[in-house]
């Protein structure tokens, strides 16, 4: 028998067993889709490690299943199946009701359709999944959509009916989703375990404004959307340079300050919270291969699609909190045990004073709030100012 395994690249996330994809008996070919887990970030797959035919399941549908723990076994492929115990003539008995019967694991929805159900008010009973084994997915969603607006509105109940009683005292009762329990867990832990510290300085965006302006459609052409986060990850590059502790997770015995930078990038989830992707060796990447990367990472955490490598080994963090409107903010540093997290606030003409040939000028410029908040265990002001200083030079002096 081959074992089919939790795979252990979680960075201690709990999963749960989603649904199995395959029957007990049914063969499969190695790197087929076995079984889907869900944490409390993504949803993955897990691949069959050999050809074979699934010969029993040990962790069913809501298990809760940690990292390298025995999912189920597969026999190979040339072994004969078991021998089916003899029994007599099958008696035909009449079958019980079901009883909080849940629907077929099948059908159960991915994060991107859980969102689309919820954005437009669908009950997933009423759409057929055109997905694999019947799975609802989110074009079946948006076409069930489509039809119901064009559908005839129904006629107005009879002034007679009985109306719903009110809510008693206007409260709604929502009770807490995986992510929204594992973000607050995150959020009391880091602020328990670091002491925060957070330097502010101010940004003129000018310069990348002018880069982008003139070459995003070339970027585009290319398949990357050139966004102001390409130019944030290039600068915290730069910035590490000057200031290499910021790159480095803190353990209670030693600091590991890391040659990779790998900048997790804070990705907005609407109601459900949020996820953060990570650009894995951004100190090797062109501003074109950030940018890149970005769009392919954005794109797939918004349809709930990014795999355990794509949110985890980040050893730095950037949140752009400024895209909702927020002038400043101090945020907390999301993964522990990283050492620092990078605030940007929403870019706003102000006027400034700038000097001019040594004459001073009054100008009006587009400007930016931008924050580091480190662990105050890891470094001290100096490394902190030192890494914003280089961080907001490099903006500034972007070539265009």
């Amino acid at each position: 028998m081959i074992d089919i395994l939790v795979p252990y690249e979680q960075e201690g996330t709990k999963a749960i067993v989603r649904s199995w994809l395959v029957k007990v008996g049914e063969a499969v070919k190695e790197n087929d889709p076995l079984v889907e887990l869900e944490t409390d970030k993504v949803t993955q797959e897990v691949p069959a490690p050999a050809d074979g035919i699934l010969g029993e399941i040990l962790l069913d549908t809501d298990a809760e299943a940690t990292p390298g723990a025995l999912l189920g076994r597969l026999r190979p492929a040339d072994s004969a199946a078991p021998p089916a115990p003899e029994t007599a003539a099958p008696v035909e008995t009449p079958k019980a009701a079901p009883t909080n019967e849940r629907p077929a694991p099948a059908n159960w929805l991915s994060p991107s359709v859980r969102r689309a159900v919820q954005e437009h008010d669908v009950d997933p009973a009423n759409v057929t999944g055109t997905g694999r084994g019947g799975r609802i997915t989110r074009n079946d969603v948006e076409r069930h959509v489509a039809e119901r607006a064009e559908a005839p509105a129904p006629a107005a109940p009879k002034a007679s009916s009985p109306q719903p009683p009110a809510k008693s005292g206007g409260v709604t009762s929502v009770p807490h989703d995986r992510m929204r329990l594992a973000i607050a867990r995150n959020m009391l832990g880091s602020v328990t375990t670091a002491p925060h510290v957070t330097a502010v300085f101010e940004c003129d965006f000018s310069a990348i404004m002018a880069h982008r302006k003139a070459h995003k459609d070339g970027f585009a052409a290319s398949g990357a959307s050139l966004t102001f986060t390409a130019y944030f990850i290039a600068a915290c590059v730069e910035a590490m340079r000057a200031a290499p502790a910021i790159n480095s997770r803190w353990f209670d015995d030693r600091l590991d300050i890391y040659d990779d930078i790998n900048i997790g990038v804070g990705t907005a989830l609407g109601d459900k919270g949020l996820i953060v992707p990570v650009v894995h060796g951004a100190q090797a990447l062109s501003l074109l291969g950030i940018a890149q990367r970005l769009t392919d990472l954005v794109t797939r955490a918004r349809d709930g699609k990014l795999s355990g490598g794509d949110v985890s080994g980040g050893t730095f963090t950037i949140s752009n909190h400024g895209v909702s409107g927020s002038l400043l903010a101090t945020p907390i540093i999301i993964s522990q045990p990283q050492s620092a997290i990078l605030g940007i606030g929403k870019t706003e003409k102000r006027v400034v004073v700038r000097e001019v040939g040594g004459v001073d000028t009054i100008q009006i410029r587009p400007m930016a709030y931008v924050s580091l908040t480190i662990d105050h265990r890891v470094v001290d002001g100096h490394q902190t100012n030192t890494w914003l200083s280089k961080f907001v030079e490099t903006l500034e002096n972007w070539p265009v």
